[in-house]
């Protein structure tokens, strides 16, 4: 039986990878979001902080047996801001613009809280932890650890952020040899509460012999790349692969998820195989909450210190339905 994650923890998730405030000055405003409570060092290097805690639980039976059942959560979560002398917003400012995304973000994945698509968006070189993505060229399939893996530039990285059309594109003409790519994803979850992660790669590719891309991931604990998709077109598709039991053989250490991706067909070393990414992403599914919603919001502001600290707390409700026959 697999692990349910704490609300607490798919919450906080859920506003630090959706979270995003402009500042006045067209800077992107740095948030911190963590468990309770505030810290008032983070204001020295963020200008804002969000905290989340659970302010309790029920248990409801659905049914009379009592095997299927409702857990209802009540969570607080607190914005906290002040006025920094260098910041384009004041205390007050920030904390209105981050109340207005938490309000945002709740509302937009009220049905899907458990839900985290990972993706190259915004990254460059180095992209350090959490992702990355590499490029070669060979006759066989590297295992993630193979020394002939190089890094995309930030110039490269650029052409995988989104669904645009603006492709990176990979260039191999050595007979009998596959234009390959790399890509690495890193977890933010347990390993052990993940219920579906879904791998999705935009692009194609072209051969002398033939068009199309092979993809598949990586089973850390056979050592073998598996689950192969192909696509056949020459043109812009989506190759997907859904992955539903044994999770946690394709999670490895430090939660990475690796999914590989080559032209179907090798060049014959005159003509090169040609692999075009246009977008790779991972969504990622836990057992965990599956509703979240605001019930209210109130500014609370600490004003017996200097400066004001802004404050807006929020309750949030959210449930998860478990049968405990088995798996959540």
């Amino acid at each position: 039986m697999s692990e349910f994650e704490n609300p607490v923890a798919t919450v906080a998730r859920l506003l630090n990878k959706n979270m995003h405030v402009v500042k006045d000055d067209g800077a992107t405003a740095s948030i911190k979001v963590s468990s309770e409570w505030y810290d008032r060092e983070f204001f020295k290097n963020y200008d804002g902080q969000i905290t989340v805690g659970l302010a309790g639980s029920q248990d409801q039976k659905i049914e009379m047996s009592g095997r299927t059942r409702r857990r209802l959560g009540s969570l607080r979560v607190n914005v906290w801001a002040t006025d920094k002398p260098a910041s384009a917003d004041s205390g007050r400012l920030m904390r209105n613009k981050i109340v207005e995304e938490v309000n945002h973000i709740v509302r937009q994945n009220r049905n899907v809280p458990n839900v985290t698509e990972y993706s190259f968006a915004g990254l460059g070189y180095p992209a350090g932890d959490p992702h990355k993505a590499f490029q070669t060229g060979a006759s066989a399939e590297p295992s993630p650890e193979h020394s002939g893996w190089a890094e995309l530039s930030s110039v490269e990285y650029e052409k995988i952020w989104y669904s645009d059309d603006n492709c990176y594109s990979k260039s191999h003409n050595v007979n009998g040899e596959y234009a390959i790519m790399l890509f690495r994803f890193k977890l933010d979850s347990r390993e052990k509460t993940v219920k579906q992660i879904v791998l999705a790669f935009e692009g194609y590719g072209t051969a002398p012999t033939g068009n199309g891309v092979t993809a598949k991931v990586w089973n850390h604990m056979a050592s073998a790349w598996q689950n192969a998709q192909t696509g056949t077109g020459g043109a812009d598709e989506t190759i997907t692969i859904t992955l539903t039991t044994s999770i946690t053989d394709y999670i490895g250490d430090n939660g990475y998820v690796w999914l590989l991706a080559r032209t179907t067909s090798p060049s014959d070393g005159t003509n090169p195989a040609m692999l075009y990414c246009d977008y790779v992403n991972c969504m990622v599914t836990v057992n965990g909450i599956t509703y979240l919603d605001v019930i209210s919001f109130r500014d609370a502001d600490i004003v017996d210190v200097k400066p004001f600290i802004f404050r807006t707390e929020f309750t949030l409700k959210s449930w998860s339905f478990e049968d405990i026959r088995g798996a959540f």
